[in-house]
């Protein structure tokens, strides 16, 4: 059965962006670039793939699960930001004449649509983001890869956005690298923890 990995980067204090978007906080250089360009070529954008004379091969990721806001964010750069794998946009207020033509806008359920791509064939489902996603698909993340970077941001989106709902995950591995970036993976653990 195929995966679904929250793959994102995140500031000490679990924000995925500052205001309006701003990842200008979040180091673009460094040691832990090779690891996503060795491990997760995947998640790169296009563009970012053209300017760096590389091609991703879907084998890690051939599905990439966006929100709206998520999707728009790059919108200065590309409307079709990730043509390698199969994308989906999750939007109640946007429709597919508001996007690309290689782009799947819908406002289908979310947890019914992971649960319809998991018994399909294929690699990996990749969630990009946004927290209102994430918190939407909590029960169906079965990884979680967080680059944490070494700046607090105080304000902007969370990792999860939404109400109380805990889910536990169990620490894989952690890796810290020079430039201060900590990757931390978890796996699912099979019963979500509940409140009593």
């Amino acid at each position: 059965m195929r995966e679904l990995t929250y793959y994102v980067a995140v500031s000490l204090d679990g924000r995925i962006s500052g205001p309006g978007d701003d990842f200008s906080a979040f180091p673009v250089t460094g040691d832990h670039i090779e690891m996503i360009l060795r491990d997760y070529r995947d998640t790169l954008p296009k563009v970012g793939l053209d300017a760096l004379g590389l091609t991703a091969d879907g084998s890690r990721f051939d599905t990439t699960l966006m929100g709206w806001n998520t999707y728009a964010a790059g919108f200065e750069h590309t409307r079709d930001p990730y043509p390698h794998t199969r994308q989906l946009v999750f939007s109640r207020t946007r429709g597919q004449d508001d996007a690309d033509p290689g782009v799947e806008v819908t406002a289908a359920d979310p947890v019914a649509v992971v649960r319809e791509l998991k018994r399909g064939e294929g690699a990996g489902i990749w969630l990009c983001g946004g927290g209102l996603l994430a918190s939407a698909l909590i029960g169906e993340i079965d990884r979680l890869v967080l680059k944490v970077n070494p700046v607090v941001l105080h304000e902007g989106p969370t990792l999860f956005a939404g109400g109380f709902e805990p889910r536990a995950f169990r620490l894989e591995r952690s890796t810290p690298y020079e430039s201060g970036v900590v990757v931390q993976e978890y796996a699912a653990v099979a019963d979500a923890v509940r409140a009593a």
